[in-house]
């Protein structure tokens, strides 16, 4: 089973398998995208809403990658439909992407290069320059902004 991020239905993605997505995917569609939304799910698309321990599980795995802060409710539901259902998650999203392999979700891309390893982000702050392992809201040491930093 394949489980259907926004882009599978932006770039007409097609496969023989069973698909499946979630409610807030189609909200995020309009227009075209939004009528293949309902075309798939006509001709037996599932639609399928994950448990909110599934995304929470999903939050924290995110939170572990460095992630999270750039998860959106919908990126986090479609991991943990496609961790619930066992399916692939078929997605050009790279955080996703991320998380998803922390978790053990196979993944597949469809217009962008996948991503090439995982990775657990490093956060630093602006200020004084100290590095961070978990995203926080301000620099606890001296209280300005931290940002994501690629931890190679």
């Amino acid at each position: 089973m394949r489980i259907l991020d926004t882009s599978a239905f932006i770039h007409e993605y097609h496969t023989d398998d069973e698909t499946a997505s979630i409610p807030l995917v189609k909200e995020e569609l309009t227009g075209e995208h939004a009528f293949r939304f309902d075309a798939l799910e006509g001709a037996g698309m599932y639609v399928h809403i994950p448990g909110q321990g599934t995304v929470d599980k999903v939050l924290r795995a995110g939170g572990e990658t460095g992630d999270k802060g750039v998860l959106s409710e919908t990126d986090a539901r479609l991991i943990a439909a496609a961790f619930e259902l066992d399916a692939i998650l078929v997605t050009d999203d790279y955080a996703m992407q991320n998380v998803a392999e922390h978790l053990g979700v196979e993944v597949e891309v469809i217009a962008q290069d996948g991503i090439t390893e995982q990775r657990d982000w490093k956060f630093q702050c602006q200020g004084c320059g100290r590095e961070f392992d978990e995203d926080k809201e301000r620099c606890p040491i001296c209280g300005m902004d931290l940002s994501r930093k690629n931890p190679a």
